[in-house]
């Protein structure tokens, strides 16, 4: 069957990281740049002098105006544009979609996305002793065109309420999973843990990965001094690892510029279709904390276009980032506990390492490896942003599309018609406990709490818990289905102990 020339297709991807010290360590764009050109040996042929657009997913750990355009010089190209996205771990798979999009149409025939980030420099630097990284930032215009939503991912009413980093957001979200599992807080552990160590293995035979520890389950969940609590239930080895440095690229051709060029067709991997969509804003507005409307319509409609189902995937890779965005993943998904499908091809944020908003590129990459070995088979990759927030998805194979590439549409307009909650505000009374997290010091102790609540007529509260000794209460049992008393002081909620 001939194919689609206008059909998008991966013809090459790059992975790079570096752990060196700061005075010697590479800027992010420069880790970028060499992920790019191992793009372009991975696909055998010179695709970088042919690149239309140059789109980087948002840098985090140093500011650039204009990310693209400096690189673009580093590799000494000059496209027609350059993108950039906005915050969010859905940004890669966004950006690719975006492009594939304009590539079907005719609008370019080639592009590099990517990014990269240096966290693991950037915090060493500022320890003693004190290094000044004088990376180039470039002297261009802020990138005109950017991809992406960029609104705040927590309320006002969140933010008060502490709500307003992934380390405090998921463990609500994983207690809510907890709650509903009926599991008790050490068979949950254990649960969680279990599919931790997987993630892990995988992780372990990825050459790419920043941490290649198989960790056991039991390693995983025991802290430890290496293993410290952040936010009660997870540990270090629960949450997503930015302290990296690490680039990823990927080249995005159509299938006419790709055999212009002579990339082998062993090389190339079609995307068959793509959608995104995001789930109701702020999390208090969501009608249930343990379910993701967007990200079930996100991969139905992803792979309606691609003229597939759930059951024609033979390879996952579900974003990572903690492991309630992975169960949530699953269950909106249909992957039962029976369903022995790998959930990764890269190993995860918390292992194969979360460069900010970058992983999916990773991802990407690893999907592509993985699927070039098998042959005829089927990929799926999810991305998210914020807190459950941003989703996306793409369909991956080396065979080609039989109908051609596919963006969905209508998917948010099925999702915003999905329950909303309305956030009680500041309240006083006898309230519900819905979902709790606890942070933790470095010393190990409790530092407070926020809990989600629900009110007797079914709104959401968010509360602190100022007093330590209930803040480690809520470690020791699961609280989620007791009562207990609110009290507001003006500003924001307080939980004050349990209901008598």
């Amino acid at each position: 069957m001939p194919v689609d020339p206008r059909t998008p297709v991966v013809a090459g991807v790059g992975q790079t990281s570096q752990r060196v010290p700061p005075p010697e360590a590479a800027a992010p764009v420069d880790l970028l740049v060499r992920a790019a050109r191992a793009a372009e040996a991975d696909a055998g042929a010179a695709l970088l002098r042919r690149v239309d657009v140059v789109a980087v997913v948002q840098i985090v750990s140093w500011r650039y105006p204009d990310p693209g355009a400096l690189a673009a010089r580093a590799l000494g190209i000059s496209p027609r544009a350059t993108a950039v996205s906005t915050v969010g771990g859905n940004s890669p798979q966004v950006l690719v979609n975006e492009l594939a999009a304009r590539i079907s149409r005719g609008e370019l025939d080639v592009a590099l996305i990517g990014g990269a980030e240096a966290m693991y420099t950037r915090w060493r630097a500022r320890r003693e002793p004190r290094h000044e990284l004088t990376w180039e930032s470039g002297d261009d215009a802020p990138c005109g065109w950017v991809i992406g939503d960029d609104r705040p991912g927590s309320s006002p009413y969140e933010m008060a309420h502490g709500a307003v980093a992934p380390t405090l957001v998921y463990p609500l979200f994983e207690t809510a999973l907890r709650a509903e599992a009926g599991r008790d807080v050490e068979a949950h552990q254990r649960h969680v843990s279990e599919l931790w160590s997987r993630f892990a293995a995988v992780a372990a035979r990825n050459p790419h990965a920043w941490s290649r520890v198989p960790y056991t389950a039991e390693e995983i969940r025991t802290v430890g001094p290496d293993n410290r609590m952040v936010v009660f239930p997870y540990p270090k080895r629960m949450c997503a690892n930015i302290d990296v440095d690490q680039g990823a690229a990927v080249i995005l051709c159509s299938y006419e510029a790709a055999r212009a060029a002579g990339v082998p067709d062993d090389r190339l991997v079609f995307l068959h279709a793509g959608a995104a969509a995001h789930d109701h804003w702020f999390v208090t507005e969501r009608d249930s904390l343990t379910r993701s409307p967007a990200i079930a319509a996100v991969v139905t409609d992803a792979l309606a276009a691609a003229h597939l189902t759930t059951d024609d995937v033979a390879l996952f890779d579900l974003y990572s980032c903690f492991p309630s965005a992975v169960q949530v993943a699953e269950r909106e998904i249909g992957l039962g506990a029976g369903d022995e499908r790998p959930r990764t091809v890269t190993g995860g944020l918390g292992f194969a390492g979360g460069p900010v908003n970058d992983y999916v590129t990773h991802s990407i990459a690893a999907m592509v490896e993985r699927l070039r070995a098998e042959p005829g088979r089927v990929g799926l990759t999810t991305a998210l942003g914020w807190y459950l927030t941003k989703h996306a998805a793409g369909v991956w194979s080396t065979r080609p599309p039989e109908h051609g590439f596919a963006l969905a549409s209508g998917t948010q307009a099925r999702v915003d018609a999905a329950p909303r909650r309305e956030p009680a505000g500041l309240v006083d009374g006898v309230l519900t406990v819905e979902a709790t997290a606890v942070p933790f010091d470095r010393d190990g102790a409790p530092t407070g709490a926020v809990v989600a609540l629900r009110t007797d007529d079914g709104r959401r509260a968010l509360a602190t818990v100022p007093d330590a000794g209930l803040a480690a209460a809520l470690t020791e049992e699961a609280w989620e289905g007791r009562r207990v008393r609110v009290h507001n002081d003006g500003t924001v909620n307080r939980v004050e102990g349990p209901a008598s």
